[in-house]
């Protein structure tokens, strides 16, 4: 029963991954990770077939490796969360503790990205 949860996550979190890949103000990354994690906990053929996929090549491979972004990946990332904390940051303009969290989260994020991640350098193109 465990296994099939996890699968009906991980295509919920593929589709809506797939779609991130595509539209501006859903984000691929957070979606694609969960696929990769509940793909990996039910089933090895699900999970074999999700990592030789370009989505996941092109996002996550190299995060998951431990070996970090491209400055590319991050401020796309970046730009996506910020254009979508935003609104929520308007809608709030009565809300000023609201604000004051998004805000603070919105930070946290940008620090995180900038500081934490590894940020990966191209290869040299010959």
């Amino acid at each position: 029963m465990k296994k099939i949860l996890y699968i009906i996550a991980g295509c919920i979190s593929l589709a809506l991954g797939a779609a991130g890949a595509v539209l501006p103000l859903l984000p691929a990354f957070p979606f694609l990770v969960l696929t990769a994690i509940c793909f990996g906990r039910s089933s090895q053929r699900l999970n074999n077939w999700f990592v030789g996929t370009g989505l996941y090549k092109n996002n996550l491979e190299s995060f998951r490796r431990g070996e970090g972004m491209t400055w590319r990946t991050k401020i796309r990332i970046m730009i996506v969360v910020t254009l979508t904390m935003s609104v929520g940051f308007v809608m709030m303009h009565e809300v000023m503790i609201g604000r004051i969290v998004l805000a603070c989260v919105w930070v946290m994020h940008i620090l995180i990205f900038c500081f934490k991640i590894k940020t990966l350098k191209r290869p040299a193109e010959s």
